[in-house]
């Protein structure tokens, strides 16, 4: 069926409206990219922060829990010497050998007591050590996350501060050029946006080629009449002729008559 003068024009007008949202779209994604890995490198500084303090907070934990048990086991070892003292006394004073072993066995218990409280003080001792060493270590990373955080926070600062008004103009514009498309082309255009990580969904025809595909004769002649959508075969982006992405790009007040091909 032949396509009306009134569809054409429609077509037409989708086809700019479409463009005109690439290109912004392109110099938002541009301004974005300014920003490089700065978002992601705070972020990834920010979870080591978080987790070097939950370690932190561990760590200290553990310290005071340790010079807790240690001041246990020290009143254990008092405690253990101070019976056998008193059993050793009362050794003095025994009717019986009966009584005098059973006092000889409590005594080899407490010696035992000790023996194993020292043994745990030992091990305490190696532990808090090696907590306050820890702690130490992660009190200096901590001072160099806080210093990293602090420049690349100032410099992701800067970046938007650079691009800000432009960034707010391009948003508004892109919020009028979206309801200037028909809702079915919207979400095509979406879709494509998604799929491709250039975010290329409207690509120029440029030498007999789109988006890195060659086009054929009569398809290029089509897309230049500009009488309906044409998508690639191969990538199903949308193909535009390049003279259209000119002048949208010139409307826009893009330089050097951006061409969306970046």
């Amino acid at each position: 069926m032949p396509t009306t003068m009134q569809e054409s024009a429609t077509i037409a007008e989708q086809l700019r409206a479409l463009v005109r949202l690439q290109l912004i779209d392109t110099r938002i994604d541009q301004l974005e990219k300014l920003r490089g890995d700065l978002p992601d490198e705070i972020r990834d500084l920010e979870d080591e922060q978080a987790g070097l303090e939950t370690r932190l907070e561990k760590y200290k934990r553990e310290l005071k829990e340790y010079e807790v048990e240690r001041r246990r086991a020290r009143l254990d070892i008092e405690e253990a010497e101070m019976l056998i003292k008193r059993y050793e006394e009362q050794q003095l004073h025994v009717r019986n050998n009966r009584e005098y072993d059973a006092l000889t066995k409590e005594i080899e218990a407490q010696r035992q007591r000790i023996e194993a409280a020292r043994a745990r003080l030992e091990e305490l001792e190696r532990l808090s050590e090696e907590r306050t060493a820890a702690i130490q270590e992660a009190e200096v990373r901590m001072k160099e996350l806080e210093e990293l955080l602090k420049s690349k926070r100032a410099e992701l600062q800067e970046v938007l501060e650079d691009t800000k008004h432009e960034m707010e103009a391009l948003q508004a514009k892109r919020a009028e050029a979206e309801k200037a498309v028909e809702p079915r082309y919207l979400r095509a255009y979406r879709r494509l946006r998604a799929r491709y990580r250039d975010g290329r969904a409207v690509v120029p025809l440029e030498r007999g080629a789109a988006a890195g595909y060659a086009v054929p004769p009569q398809q290029q002649v089509e897309i230049r009449q500009r009488k309906r959508i044409i998508a690639c075969e191969h990538t199903g982006r949308i193909i535009v002729d390049s003279e259209l992405f000119q002048e949208v790009s010139q409307e826009l007040g893009f330089a050097n008559g951006n061409s969306g091909s970046s």
